[in-house]
């Protein structure tokens, strides 16, 4: 049995680094500030809790990030998420493509972190269905290159969310919580990107900006989380 830290020393250890990430957040909502009038102001806002995630995992130091390529990967990913965040503040003056491309490889960045073992094809199995069925629900509501971008984007998606379903192993009982929290992080990721383009492209979707920003913090929180305990685990493959 792989012995790592528990989950409420975890929290009690790494819950003050994330202060600054659940302020920038409470921030972004008590502002609110009008899709409507897209500013760098507004940009700075909605990117700011992503900017103190990256402060959360460099406060745990450089040759950590350094000696392990998972955190470093996620730091790179919520790097690109920032960018992408502030591209789709001009989405309606024809950033939106601009945003897309700085989150597919976000999650490019993030398959790499969670790895390829287990390869878990059931995993993948479902993850594909779910993929292609959101597809194929978008399909008929897109038009020019948003046909192809939205594909090639849900199979990036999908494709991350199969890697972190698959790092869990529940089935062979080696799931650690940091685990769970990038496959909650992944799959409030996907619901967030879903709502998205239900949104844009299919009919308004009731609260959408609440639910589309509330999934997006907690699960680029959540996935930052995953990698704190990348060091044990590595540590214990060398051991093995």
């Amino acid at each position: 049995m792989i012995k790592f830290k528990q989950p409420f020393s975890e929290v009690k250890s790494e819950g003050p680094k994330l202060v600054p990430f659940f302020k920038a957040t409470c921030v972004y909502f008590v502002l609110w500030l009008p899709t409507s009038s897209p500013s760098w102001f507004s940009a700075l806002i909605k990117c700011l809790p992503i900017f103190c995630l990256w402060v959360f995992l460099l406060a745990h130091g450089i040759n950590f990030l350094v000696a392990h390529r998972s955190a470093s990967r996620i730091l790179a990913g919520l790097i690109f998420s920032a960018v992408g965040d502030a591209f789709l503040i001009w989405q309606e003056q024809g950033y939106f493509i601009h945003g897309l491309l700085m989150f597919a490889i976000t999650h490019i960045l993030y398959s790499s972190a969670f790895g390829m073992k287990p390869l878990d094809l059931k995993a993948g199995l479902m993850m594909g269905l779910i993929s292609s069925s959101c597809y194929a629900f978008l399909y008929s509501y897109l038009s020019g290159p948003f046909t192809y971008l939205v594909a090639v984007y849900i199979a990036l998606i999908g494709f991350m969310g199969w890697r972190a379903v698959a790092g869990m192993q529940l089935c062979n009982d080696l799931w650690t919580w940091t685990k769970l929290s990038a496959c909650i992080g992944a799959m409030l990721f996907m619901v967030s990107d879903l709502t998205i383009a239900v949104n844009k492209f299919c009919f308004p979707v009731p609260y959408s900006r609440v639910i589309i920003m509330a999934t997006y913090y907690a699960a680029q929180m959540l996935i930052a989380l995953s990698a704190v305990e990348s060091r044990d685990e590595e540590d214990f493959k060398k051991r093995s």
